[in-house]
């Protein structure tokens, strides 16, 4: 592989329109709501009455139905139906406030499913013209511990107003009276974790594309009716909220928040960026891995391809070519009375063509070992678009850095390094970032098994893979950016 073969591969992607941190295809779409799966796809609708489907999760394409049209859908899977929620209206945009939400069901997401009938749409709440609330912006929150379900709905132009739902009808619980728990914020939603309830909504404007300043804030109460308040003591009924994710380069005005727990310790954060500047300026689907810090959530990073020495979480020591030690050039300094008096020069570092020649030639394994910043130890991550993903990113190539040298997933549920890499399934590469900010590895497949294993530590020094387990260390890795010394 030629040293230049990162730069030609992203400006290749560039070129064809893929951007590496919003999703792939025609992930077009404006106010999506919360990620649901049906059968092995992934659905997401926005503002219309359409929306996107993935069957991997990482590339989308329009083709997702939802008739009743309005603003800013959210959708839940309770039992085994969706319950698909919306505004009648895009509120408050022309100085009005009346508008109404409306729930229905429908036993599948799948358009192509003889089971795909939605139910007629029920009004759950409304606003009136003068009223300080608009109806419109419905988010939903299944509480894990009570079984009861809550909305809230509302943007600039009033109060969030959060109201009660019957989970098994969709409609509104009798009696129940809206109570007012934001303000100065829209796109709201709930969400609950370690007996904390999460009021997040997005502030900033919308609907200006490169100049709209969407970001996305949360509070949070131990009381499901609030009062949900911020990291530094305020309330959202006064205009508080922690950030969670705002415009990142040429990804602008986050908004409309949506949790997807994919299991213990992996969880997403969706949402669109108002503008994709690489993309038309477009409103796009974004999605991040969700962290957890001190009881916050924020956005993680979208993994950037590049070199890194890949570091157990458990021991510290780093994944490694199972090759001979190279001493490196420069000797041991200090000692000698007259270095005061010499001059300081820089050590070179070891290049890969000091070391290669003593490699075997053929499957060479891996193991780990204390991290010297060796070419054996340095790692060479880039995304391989045309091998699709999953939900979060796309899939990687792992590389000796300055090789075509790539790490596998083997038919004894090990890993080593291959001579060439040629696509195949077990030398691809899933990277989670973990609620905790380290990160979870995993080949896409394992020739001869069916387990969905991850790298693992067994022990210091050998690598292997086996089922993840997010309260063991051994699970996890770090990523350290290698940085040569010039």
């Amino acid at each position: 592989m030629k040293r230049t073969s990162i730069i030609s591969i992203a400006a290749a992607l560039l070129l064809s329109g893929i951007s590496l941190f919003a999703q792939t295809g025609a992930p077009f779409i404006h106010d999506p709501s919360t990620i649901v799966e049906c059968d092995g796809k992934y659905y997401t609708y926005g503002t219309g009455s359409g929306g996107l489907i993935s069957e991997d999760g990482w590339s989308w394409h329009s083709g997702a139905v939802r008739p009743g049209g309005g603003a800013a859908p959210d959708a839940i899977k309770i039992g085994d139906r969706y319950l698909v929620i919306y505004g009648t209206t895009g509120g408050g945009m022309g100085g009005g406030h009346a508008s109404k939400i409306m729930t229905m069901w429908n036993k599948t997401m799948d358009p192509e499913s003889p089971d795909f009938a939605y139910s007629e749409a029920v009004m759950v709440a409304e606003s009136l013209v003068d009223e300080d609330f608009n109806a419109i912006d419905p988010g939903v929150l299944l509480d894990p511990t009570t079984g009861r379900l809550w909305l809230t709905a509302g943007t600039y132009f009033g109060h969030i107003r959060q109201f009660e739902l019957d989970p098994k009808t969709g409609l509104r619980v009798e009696g129940n009276v809206g109570i007012d728990v934001g303000r100065n914020m829209e796109a709201s939603t709930m969400m609950y974790r370690d007996g904390w309830y999460y009021l997040l909504g997005t502030h900033g404007t919308c609907c200006d594309g490169v100049n709209a300043t969407y970001n996305i804030v949360v509070g949070r109460s131990r009381n499901v009716n609030g009062p949900f308040i911020d990291n530094v003591g305020r309330s959202m009924i006064e205009g508080g909220g922690k950030s969670v994710i705002t415009t990142e380069g040429r990804l602008v005005g986050p908004g409309h928040f949506g949790r997807y727990i994919v299991e213990e310790g992996v969880e997403i954060l969706s949402f669109h960026w108002e503008a994709d500047m690489d993309q038309s300026g477009r409103s796009v689907l974004g999605i991040r891995p969700l962290l957890w810090k001190n009881g916050w959530p924020e956005a993680g990073e979208a993994f950037k391809e590049g070199t890194y020495e890949i570091k157990s979480v458990r021991s510290g020591y780093a994944l490694e070519l199972e090759v001979e030690f190279i001493r490196a050039q420069g000797a041991m300094g200090g000692f000698n009375r007259n270095a005061a008096n010499q001059a300081v020069v820089k050590v070179e570092q070891q290049k890969l063509e000091d070391v290669i020649d003593t490699w075997p030639q053929g499957v060479i394994g891996a193991r780990n070992g204390y991290y010297m910043g060796r070419p054996w130890q340095r790692w060479s991550i880039i995304p391989v678009p045309e091998a699709g993903g999953y939900l979060g990113g796309p899939y990687y190539k792992i590389v000796i850095a300055g090789t075509n040298r790539a790490l596998a997933a083997n038919e004894k549920a090990e890993v080593d390094t291959v001579p060439e890499f040629t696509g195949a399934p077990e030398q691809l590469w899933r990277i989670d970032q973990l609620t905790d900010g380290t990160f979870r590895i995993m080949p896409k497949s394992i020739p001869g098994h069916d387990e969905p294993y991850a790298l693992v530590s067994l022990g210091d020094c050998s690598p292997t893979l086996a089922p993840f387990d997010f309260n063991s260390d051994n699970s996890k890795w770090e990523f350290k950016n290698f940085e040569p010394v010039k």
